[in-house]
């Protein structure tokens, strides 16, 4: 893999998440009953009687809030998975992209240092998909205005993961 690094959500916002959501619903865990819905504090498919939530995320706005940025109007929140209880985070000897498998699609999704849409791409994951990944990262970066990436899935606009400048 390259120097990028996917990141979960920060522990600090899964407390605050795992109370109440950016959207100011409450969390209303259930138990797992299949498997597979993408958990973003730990940036793997949940597994069958894991108890799971899904809560409103404001990924861009949270960065912002905590350098001082103002993305406007670029500000959302959508739909993410995550444990309903504290987990241990991603497994460090885990390597690749979350949630990648071929065929899927995503946007890669690029940010300024004020919080602004600098750019993004459609991603359709190729067999080789770590490769994929990095080129597409690669060439958001290129542009030395890019400071964060988001990468989300086409289908339901869902927040994966995030990417920040190495």
């Amino acid at each position: 893999m390259t120097g990028y690094q996917p990141r979960p959500i920060d522990p600090a916002a899964l407390a605050e998440l795992r109370a109440t959501d950016d959207a100011g619903r409450p969390c209303a865990p259930y138990r797992e009953t299949g498997a597979g819905a993408p958990l973003r504090c730990c940036l793997r498919g949940s597994e069958p009687g894991e108890l799971i939530a899904l809560v409103s995320y404001a990924p861009l706005r949270r960065w912002a809030a905590a350098i001082g940025a103002s993305p406007g109007a670029y500000d959302e929140q959508g739909p993410v998975f995550l444990h309903a209880e504290a987990c241990a985070g991603p497994d460090p000897d885990r390597e690749g992209y979350p949630f990648s498998r071929p065929g899927a699609l995503r946007t890669v999704r690029r940010y300024d240092a004020r919080g602004h849409i600098a750019g993004g791409r459609l991603l359709e994951i190729p067999a080789e998909e770590a490769k994929g990944f990095a080129a597409a990262l690669d060439e958001a970066f290129a542009d030395p205005e890019v400071v964060l990436v988001h990468v989300r899935a086409v289908e339901y606009g869902c927040f994966h993961f995030e990417v920040r400048r190495p």
